[in-house]
């Protein structure tokens, strides 16, 4: 009896405990069937600033629960006001059109303003004028439409800067003729004549159409010439997918560069003179597979300036070429060891190529240099134990810079952007948009002012005027958020940590559920993406933040980090620390950051840990589970590229780095000759296979082009050898990104997994209906 009584009150305890842990889908699937759009996506969180005549006076639109509303600002004055009252607009074109209008969503677009601003001139169902002193609506005549302007405009079109010539491709060469409403001769004029498929002057390199197409060649601004970098991939190897969902399926062939491949793309710039009718390759050939990229085409048609990157992405050359001579210049060598940060590299060409501006880590801090015209270092710009980011805006006339910067003050985080101001001339910056958030700012034509709309994850945007001290002029707007938190929603939580090194500083995000009880424990899921070129961690106020939110609902603490490795804002030791370990390098990382917020928070439960991602985040969350089995316990991986032998080369060979060996052969006829040969090999996900002990959903598109489906394929291949079990979906007809009723479906796999495994809550293996 004693036994039975044993028994079951462990069974009672168990089914409480199970109670207590089931997953609140009711909670996720509100968050889902929410209408962010019609709760809060209205309600505007930033604004498009509209210069006024090319004046620093502007207008803006603001959303809110108050309706749609128009806003004139004149800096100098430091006014704002209403632009008009939406009653006169509705009421004023209503007595015109004899229709009702809802003043609080007007639809107007096309204003334009009279010289002394007394007027304006608007598009709402017709053409209207609005006079501001009497506040009286007119009907504008219809413009007549002269036959220039009724003239065809189809996309294929490319017209020159004057517009009296009209560029394309045909037949995979590059042609052109003169627009008739120019006065232009129409005969149209062949311009190259060794084009053909997958070494072609017309966008889609692989068409077969013999009719008119676009084409990526583009004019230079004195409309006479013409350049384009021409990729020839005739011995690139293809890859296939198959398309299950057409009536017979189809196979799909596209061309693919593997790392470590002998035949890649190659890249020429091809210079078009329309009035000699010539068209010339660049001889700008240095190193073998080098990539070649326009930076500047000169303003007179003289000159273009370019750069191009060797194989090993270690090296640099800034040229200029002369479009008459072809003769090329190199003014910049950079050697940038282990390679060069190609996503955040920015070369500015100015005055017509009399002032370069040229960013580098020469230092291991990136910053910007300035030079002269022929290459010669005039002077550093900015230093420091921090990163100079992207441009905002550049000021000719007064010879002033205005971009971002991370990590410059103490106690911010480096992620933020923070704007600064510099003088092209000499080094030193002023910091005009210190406050401790992502910052965002839109410039008026004089540079004197500028809108900065700053926010955090957890702070909703502050929408001010600013003067180009860094001064606050006014509040501009401010964001209507009470029906978001009226539905439950609540900001995650900025935290830090410690990288496995114990000393690196690790940034992340933290959502809780809604219904979150702190005498709770939950489980905690890691939502990851590896970089390293950019960490998907969120900085700025957004309440789309993929599955994280609606995932948290379920019962789960779900967090987002960066890892060392992972991006390039926090200076080039960190971000270079993942080379020459693709697979692995972010996984210490995130294991123990997980670690120390389950040591610091009494309601995570670190025996409980799931990892998902998608992409980049599906190689990283197989990887992490195979390689610590005894920690997490589940995880879900999308589109992940698994073997990166056969990803995107890119990606691979920048990033794990690509071996490069000199040989010397001798020919046929006696002589030797050089020979550049090239290796690149990642460690796999398969390797790993053996390691499973928990449970994994892998997931992929049967028509993903840019992570093959032959990854997760080999990842299964890989599993059942080694005699595994998982879980496996492939959606039909999706690619790297899923949509519709797949992306949905999805979603819902990756509720119930985590349910299933982390909260022991298995009753989606029943549902009939995923949308009940």
């Amino acid at each position: 009896m004693k036994k039975l009584l044993l028994l079951l009150s462990l069974v009672f305890a168990f089914m409480g405990g199970d109670a207590q842990q089931k997953a609140n889908y009711k909670l996720a699937k509100k968050f889902r069937n929410i209408s962010f759009g019609s709760v809060v996506g209205k309600n505007s969180m930033s604004i498009f600033p509209k210069a006024i005549n090319g004046t620093d006076k502007f207008w803006f639109e603001f959303y809110t629960e108050e309706g749609r509303l128009f806003y004139f600002v004149d800096p100098a004055k430091g006014e704002k006001r209403l632009l008009f009252n939406n009653s006169d607009i509705a009421q004023g074109v209503s007595r015109i059109t004899r229709k009702a209008y809802n003043e609080k969503d007007l639809r107007i677009s096309s204003i334009e303003f009279s010289k002394d601003l007394t007027k304006m001139t608007f598009s709402m169902d017709g053409n209207y004028e609005f006079d501001f002193k009497t506040k009286k609506v007119k009907a504008l005549p219809e413009k007549e439409v002269s036959e220039e302007d009724r003239q065809t405009r189809y996309s294929w079109m490319v017209f020159s800067p004057d517009e009296k010539y009209i560029l394309y491709a045909k037949d995979h060469n590059l042609y052109v003729r003169g627009n008739k409403y120019k006065g232009m001769d129409t005969t149209e004029i062949r311009l190259t004549t060794d084009g053909e498929k997958y070494y072609s002057f017309a966008r889609d390199a692989e068409q077969d159409s013999k009719g008119e197409t676009e084409t990526n060649a583009r004019w230079f601004k004195d409309s006479r010439h013409i350049f384009m970098v021409r990729e020839d991939s005739r011995k690139l190897q293809d890859m296939f997918v198959i398309n299950s969902l057409t009536k017979r399926p189809t196979l799909e062939r596209y061309r693919y560069e593997m790392p470590g491949e002998k035949n890649l793309c190659q890249y020429e710039l091809w210079i078009m003179d329309v009035e000699k009718k010539t068209a010339k390759r660049v001889p700008a050939d240095k190193w073998t597979d080098q990539y070649i990229q326009v930076i500047e085409p000169g303003k007179n048609g003289d000159k273009i300036f370019f750069q191009r990157f060797k194989r090993t992405w270690d090296e640099v050359d800034i040229c200029v070429a002369n479009t008459e001579t072809m003769e090329v210049k190199e003014l910049i060598h950079e050697v940038d060891k282990p390679y060069r940060d190609y996503h955040m590299q920015n070369t500015v060409i100015l005055n017509d190529g009399k002032d370069i501006l040229f960013r580098s880590e020469r230092t291991g801090w990136a910053h910007y240099y300035h030079y002269d015209g022929n290459g010669r270092l005039l002077n550093t710009i900015t230093s420091g134990s921090w990163v100079a980011g992207q441009m905002a805006t550049i000021d000719t006339v007064g010879r002033a810079i205005y971009f971002y910067g991370h990590g410059r003050e103490k106690g911010t985080d480096p992620y933020y952007y923070m704007l600064y101001k510099a003088h092209i001339d000499k080094e030193g910056v002023t910091l005009l948009s210190g406050e401790n958030a992502q910052h965002s700012a839109k410039f008026t034509p004089s540079r004197k002012y500028y809108v900065d709309t700053y926010s955090r994850v957890d702070m909703e945007p502050k929408i001010v005027l600013k003067n180009n001290q860094g001064k606050v002029i006014m509040e501009l707007a401010k964001p209507d958020t009470r029906l978001l938190k009226e539905i439950g929603w609540i900001a995650p939580e900025r935290f830090k940590v410690k990288a496995a090194d114990g000393l690196t500083d690790i940034y992340g995000i933290m959502w809780k559920p809604a219904d979150f009880d702190p005498n709770k424990k939950y489980p905690i899921i890691s939502s990851v993406y590896p970089g390293p070129f950019f960490e998907y961690v969120n900085t700025s106020f957004t309440i789309n933040d993929s599955h994280n939110t609606k995932l948290a609902q379920l019962g789960f603490i779900v967090v987002a980090m960066g890892h060392r490795g992972g991006s390039p804002m926090r200076g080039k030791f960190y971000h270079r620390y993942g080379y020459g370990s693709l697979r692995d390098y972010p996984l210490a990382d995130d294991k123990y950051a997980i670690e120390q917020l389950a040591a610091r928070y009494s309601f995570i439960d670190g025996t409980k840990v799931g990892i998902f991602g998608h992409s980049g985040g599906g190689f990283m969350s197989t990887a992490a589970i195979c390689t610590y089995p005894d920690f997490y316990t589940a995880a879900v991986s999308s589109a992940g590229n698994h073997d990166n032998n056969i990803f995107n080369r890119g990606w691979s060979e920048i990033y794990h780095g690509v071996k490069e060996t000199v040989k010397t052969v001798k020919g046929a006829d006696g002589k030797d000759s050089t020979v550049y040969e090239y290796t690149c090999k990642v460690p796999t996900n398969m390797e790993l296979a053996k390691n499973l002990k928990g449970h994994l959903l892998l997931v992929t598109g049967d028509m993903d082009k840019t992570v093959h489906p032959a990854n997760t394929l080999r990842m299964v291949d890989a599993l059942i050898k080694a005699g595994k079990n998982f879980d496996m979906v492939v959606l039909p007809g999706n690619g790297h990104g899923f949509r519709g009723a797949a992306e949905a479906f999805f979603e819902y796999k990756l509720w119930a997994h985590f349910a299933k495994y982390l909260l022991g809550d298995d009753s989606a293996d029943y549902w009939e209906n995923i949308n009940n």
